[in-house]
Formats: structure tokens, C-alpha cells, sequence
């Protein structure tokens, strides 16, 4: 039997009622997030495949700026969740009482080194992101510079102008960066090693970037020769055929974790609860560990092209309670020293 054309749009009425109504049963979480824009929607849907009556609003800037963000938002709490943002960062949260303790159904599988000491913990973490120097080889031998073996290599008059960064103040991976850097070279209230090597470098800084990406995507293009940044990015760049090589230092390797934590202003704590237990759950490191080469759980990611076996070995002993209580006078320290070479935004 046909349908008239006033039955088709009662039957069309009620569908999309039905719909919305679904739509309006949805829990809304909004999660602040410095995780890159394009794997949000693997994430996502890994989400949503344990927790289809859970939406995730996702509200995503560069480390730096969210973690600005949250804290000048601290009287008046806007986030459920902070999500693929810095261990260092939450860390700093935590130390305002901004973070909600609790222990995910699979904080056991979590090596204690990344993960908050606390039990519960107010954070755990998800995978390890770390620095790599993005060398594009084709522009090095139009200029015939040579790849860089070490983080002091970068200080020699030939890389002058060819080397961008990110500023880390806006960008998490620029953090670490300065972190690892006082951690092997010295620190002492801006006279240590680690600002001496600094002062050389900023010799030969082009531009410091907001992004921590941004660096190896300028190398990957051809107008610069080194780009600071980190393992994923210039991974993909590589395998786009971008003309690259990924080095990293000989001296070591700043890294940090992104990581989770429930927001204290969330009045969806059960919800949040849920997002916690998944993130830290295996099928989520599956999904880490197709782009990072470590996981917060061991012997789950696979290994990633030219990313060395022993990368792990690489990273700087962090202390997250030293970047976390000496962000603020390290920031003040490089901003006063080098921010005249960041970009406008």
C-alpha cells in the first residue's frame, strides 16, 4: 500500500523525533584536549564503540594554551575531562586541586613511571611523546649543511637562520624541549648550562612557532632546514614523501606524556568515569600505539618506521613535580631571553 504524502511526512516527523530524542539522551562531555586534529576521530569512535550514549565535545589547542586556559578558567570550571594533554601540565592542576583522584578498571596494566605516584592517581598516562629533529635533506645539500648528530651541533654558526621550534609557552613539545635541556646541561636559575646551550641555539633560530608540529611541517616544505618537533609528525611527513630524515640527539631525548585526568568542575562525574576506564583500556593503547612508539602499557605498540629500538632508553630522566612546580620561572626565564623570534598570531 502507498503512502500519502501526508502519511510519509508524519512517518518523517516521527523519525526525526525519535532521532533527536536519542541525540538529547546523550551524555555531553566536554573534554579539553592538545591530542593532533587528526587523530581525534579514531579516538573518538574507539570511544564510542564501548560507550555509543557518550559524546565527547571535544575543545582542542596546543599544550601550552590549554593548560593556560584551564588554569585561568580554575574559579569557574568549564572541562569534565583533560585528555592527550602533558603529564607536566596535569601535574601543575593537581598541585591546585583541580584534578578528581580516581583509579581506571585498568590502572594495574599502567607502568608505575607513567602514572601519577598517588593512589588513586589524579592522572595517568596514555602514550610517550617525544622530541625529534626534522632534516630536510634536500635543502641541506642545496646549502651543503650537514645532519645534525647532536643538540650542541645545532649551536655551530652553519645552521644560522635554518632552524624553527616551538615556544614553550604555547606548545607542550617546546617545553619538554627546554625541560630536557636544563635536565642534561644544567639549569641554576638561568645561569646553568642548559641557557648557555640555549643562547646558542637562539643564534641560529629562525622562528619559534605555537605548535609543536608546526617545526617539521616548515622542514618538511622545503623553508627550513631543521625543524624541532616530535616523533609523530615526523613520521607522517615521511611517509607523505616528505623529503626528511628524523635524527635523534645523541645526548637525549625531552619527552612527556599525554595524559588523562577527570576535571574537578565536572557534574558528570560517572560519565567522565567511563571516558577514564576506556583511555586507559588496551583497545585504547592499540589506537596510541599506531602513532606513538610507547605506550603507557607495555608491549602493546608496534614498532614505528624510523623510530630507533631503543628509543625508551633515549628519553631524559623526567621529574614531573620539577617541570610542573618550575614551569612558571623557567617560561619567565625563556620568554624574557628569546620570544622577540616567535611568530605573530
Amino acid at each position: 500500500m502507498r503512502l500519502s504524502k501526508l502519511s510519509k511526512s508524519l512517518v518523517l516527523t516521527g523519525l526525526l523525533a525519535i532521532a533527536a530524542a536519542a541525540s538529547a539522551q546523550k551524555t555531553q562531555l566536554l573534554v579539553y584536549t592538545a591530542l593532533e586534529t587528526d587523530q581525534l576521530k579514531a579516538y573518538q569512535e574507539g570511544f564510542n564503540k564501548s560507550y555509543p550514549d557518550i559524546e565527547l565535545k571535544w575543545v582542542r589547542d596546543s599544550t601550552g594554551v590549554i593548560t593556560a586556559k584551564l588554569l585561568a578558567e580554575k574559579a569557574n570550571p568549564q572541562a569534565d575531562a583533560v585528555m592527550g594533554v602533558a603529564a607536566s601540565s596535569l601535574a601543575l592542576m593537581d598541585k591546585q586541586g583541580m584534578l578528581i583522584a580516581y583509579a581506571p578498571l585498568n590502572l594495574d596494566a599502567i607502568m608505575s613511571q607513567y602514572r601519577d605516584k598517588k593512589q588513586p592517581p589524579a592522572w595517568f598516562g596514555m602514550d610517550v611523546w617525544g622530541a625529534t629533529v626534522c632534516f630536510n635533506t634536500v635543502e641541506a645539500q642545496k646549502k651543503n649543511i650537514p645532519k645534525p648528530q647532536s643538540w650542541q651541533d645545532l649551536t655551530k654558526p652553519v645552521y644560522k637562520g635554518q632552524i624553527v621550534m616551538p615556544n614553550p609557552a604555547s606548545s607542550g613539545t617546546g617545553y619538554f624541549d627546554v625541560v630536557a635541556w636544563l635536565t642534561l646541561f644544567g639549569d641554576k636559575e638561568g645561569k646553568g648550562g642548559g641557557w648557555k646551550f640555549m643562547d646558542g641555539l637562539h643564534d641560529n633560530i629562525a622562528q619559534y612557532t605555537h605548535s609543536g608540529s608546526k617545526p617539521c611541517v616548515l622542514a618538511g616544505n622545503g623553508e627550513f632546514v631543521v625543524g624541532i618537533s616530535f616523533e609523530y609528525r615526523a613520521n607522517t611527513i615521511k611517509a607523505k614523501g616528505g623529503p626528511i630524515d628524523l635524527v635523534f640527539p645523541k645526548e637525549g631525548l625531552g619527552w612527556d606524556l599525554e595524559a588523562f585526568a577527570i576535571h574537578k568542575g565536572t557534574k558528570k562525574l560517572d560519565a567522565a568515569k567511563k571516558l577514564a576506564d576506556w583511555a586507559s583500556s588496551k583497545d585504547a593503547m592499540l589506537l596510541y600505539g599506531k602513532n606513538f612508539a610507547i605506550t603507557a602499557q607495555p608491549g602493546v605498540a608496534a614498532p614505528l618506521a624510523n623510530v630507533p629500538k631503543d628509543y625508551e632508553a633515549r628519553l631524559v630522566k623526567l621529574d614531573f613535580n620539577y617541570a610542573a612546580e618550575q614551569r612558571e620561572r623557567i617560561l619567565k626565564e625563556w620568554t624574557a631571553r628569546y620570544d622577540g623570534k616567535t611568530e605573530k598570531r
